[in-house]
């Protein structure tokens, strides 16, 4: 699996939203609702960003795009 920008990942409760990959680091969104702009901006290593994805599941595209958006 490749990470790519604009990728959801559900963590139990909790949303992660890929905003952007380089070559070491990963910045990510972390989110209570999908549907809500509001959230936490993190950087980390590529190495401590898949380690949250072992207990993640990547959410279809189609699902994210069909939520409306509320602010």
């Amino acid at each position: 699996m490749r990470l790519q920008q604009g990728q959801v990942w559900q963590r139990g409760e909790e949303y992660l939203q890929i905003v952007q990959v380089e070559r070491l680091s990963v910045q990510y969104k972390a989110r209570k609702r999908l549907n809500r702009k509001e959230g936490t901006h993190h950087t980390v290593t590529k190495k401590e960003f898949c380690r949250l994805l072992k207990t993640a599941e990547l959410m279809p595209p189609a699902a994210v795009s069909s939520l409306p958006e509320k602010e």
